[in-house]
């Protein structure tokens, strides 16, 4: 079949030009693919993730739910190496309410001079600073609520 004015294709031309066509069609199926599985194997990473966060969870309680319910026992604040201070804990423990240095120092039959007082005072600062004893306004100290 040859048409007035072209000469007939070059049979090798026509098939060459073919696989030329059916090559870029199935390199841009392959790109395409590619994006797909790049896309998928993300997609895959994230889920693998969140089952492993899943089953840590699951382990790690099933683990909790086993255990004895203890409560952390705190060890006793430790007092100064000092009888006294066992005297003060003692008029706290019996008056049962807040003191000041000075109601302290008439509890314990002590001289209501200046130095005494302050020395009370002081004892009862460190007191504080060790977790024993509150202060909960300026000079008016107390046992901790438990």
């Amino acid at each position: 079949m040859t048409r007035p004015g072209r000469p007939d294709p070059d049979p090798g031309t026509w098939l060459l030009n073919k696989i030329d066509a059916r090559e870029q069609a199935v390199t841009c199926q392959i790109e395409q693919a590619q994006a797909e599985i790049h896309v998928l194997t993300a997609r895959l990473g994230e889920l693998t993730e969140t089952i492993e966060h899943l089953r840590i969870t699951r382990k790690t309680l099933l683990s909790l739910a086993h255990e004895p319910d203890t409560e952390p026992v705190a060890a006793p604040p430790a007092l100064p190496d000092n009888p006294a201070y066992q005297q003060i804990l003692t008029v706290f423990a019996d008056l049962g309410r807040p003191l000041r240095a000075r109601e302290l120092c008439e509890a314990l039959d002590l001289p209501l001079a200046h130095n005494s007082i302050q020395n009370v005072r002081a004892k009862l600062k460190r007191l504080v600073s060790h977790g024993v004893l509150v202060e909960n306004e300026p000079g008016l100290f107390a046992q901790p609520l438990p």
